[in-house]
C-alpha cells in the first residue's frame, strides 16, 4: 500500500496522475486529503487517517509518499507510524514560505517544536528524498544539505516542483519499498 499526500494544490489533477503512476509500485495506492489550510487540526487528521488506512490494510511494509506540502506531511506522519518515506521536493518550512497561502503558517513551527526531538535520527535510513535541480518553488540544495545527512538523496534534472512524471523513479521507489 502506498498512502499518498498531496501538495498545497489539493486539486492538482497532477495528484491522480501520480497516484496512477504510482500504481506500478504497488497497486494499492490511497490519496491522503488534507485541508492545506489548518497545520494543526491537518496533524490530528492525518494521524487518524493514516492509522485508519493502516487497520484495512494487510501490506507488511506500507509507504507514506509526498510531494511538496506533502512530503513535509509524509515525513512526519510516516516516523509516527513507523512507515518508510519517500518525500519528493518537500517543504521543511513551511512556516517560512507560506505565509500568506495558508491561515496561520506558525502552527507549523508549533508542530515542528512538538515533534519528536531528533526524529530525522530517528528515522534515518526509512527513507528517501527525491529532489529535481528545476525545482522553481524551493532552493533543493539547501533541502539536500538538510536531509542528506539521514537519507539518500536522488537528484532529477527535469522535473519541476510538482514533479508531474516519477516515471523514471519507479524503480528506484518500489525498490525501496521493497528493501528490508
Amino acid at each position: 500500500m502506498i498512502l499518498y499526500f498531496h501538495g498545497f494544490d489539493a486539486t492538482s489533477p497532477g495528484n491522480h496522475e501520480k497516484m496512477r503512476q504510482l500504481q506500478f509500485v504497488d497497486p494499492d495506492v490511497r490519496l491522503i486529503s488534507y485541508s492545506t489550510l489548518h497545520p494543526k487540526y491537518d496533524m490530528q487528521y492525518l494521524l487518524n487517517e493514516v492509522s485508519r488506512q493502516l487497520t484495512q490494510s494487510d501490506d507488511p511494509a506500507p509507504l507514506a509518499i509526498g510531494v511538496g506540502l506533502g512530503g513535509y506531511w509524509a515525513e512526519r506522519i510516516g516516523f509516527l507510524n513507523g512507515l518508510k518515506t519517500v518525500m519528493i521536493n518537500p517543504n521543511l518550512h513551511p512556516e517560512d514560505n507560506m505565509l500568506g497561502k495558508i491561515d496561520r503558517p506558525e502552527e507549523y513551527a508549533d508542530i515542528a517544536s512538538k515533534c519528536v526531538s531528533q526524529f530525522r535520527e530517528k528515522h534515518k535510513g526509512r527513507g528517501m528524498c527525491i529532489l529535481s535541480r528545476q525545482d522553481e518553488v524551493h532552493d533543493n540544495q539547501a533541502v539536500a544539505s538538510i536531509l542528506a545527512p539521514f537519507y539518500p538523496i536522488v537528484w532529477d534534472e527535469e522535473q519541476r516542483h510538482k514533479f508531474p512524471s516519477l516515471a523514471a523513479h519507479l524503480a528506484e521507489i518500489k525498490a525501496f519499498k521493497e528493501q528490508q
